[in-house]
């Protein structure tokens, strides 16, 4: 099937976009695990996960509407020198895919593709709350807690 050229264009930015945030995560991952902060490498891990799924569900709708999907591109990204910037960096990493989220859906509404629109509010469900709302989590923890407990309960 032959779909239109800016939603294809949209489903693109945003499979770049989720494929940073994947880089991003597992970056923070690793040094976390690094640290010896298992609990929140395998977290980090999870949500890392979770971004490929994102991308191989806009590689595939991409396809099926005849387009070529971009997987070398990227967006930079922000790695953080310790686990609160790392997690403030994620957070706004997620921040901008649900703004990018947002801005494709509308183009997808006025293309008349609504199946793309319904995999993109898919997806904005899944970043606003599940990994946004995560983080949130995480930084008020650190903020109710002090950074030194909240990382002895994350080893």
């Amino acid at each position: 099937m032959d779909g239109s050229k800016k939603v294809i264009q949209a489903l693109n930015l945003q499979l770049i976009t989720e494929l940073s945030t994947a880089d991003q995560y597992m970056m923070h991952a690793h040094l976390c695990k690094d640290w010896g902060l298992n609990a929140l490498f395998t977290h980090m891990e999870h949500e890392r996960g979770e971004e490929i799924l994102h991308a191989q569900m806009l590689a595939d709708r991409i396809l099926f509407l005849n387009g070529t999907p971009d997987t070398a591109a990227r967006v930079a990204i922000n790695c953080g020198a310790d686990v609160k910037s790392m997690l403030e960096n994620d957070l706004q990493a997620e921040y901008d895919v649900a703004a990018m989220l947002k801005k494709a859906i509308v183009i997808c509404e006025s293309e008349h593709d609504f199946v793309s629109r319904d995999l993109l509010l898919k997806l904005l469900d899944d970043t606003e709350s599940d990994h946004a709302h995560w983080l949130e989590q995480q930084l008020n923890l650190i903020n109710l807690m002090g950074i030194q407990n909240y990382l002895q309960s994350q080893m």
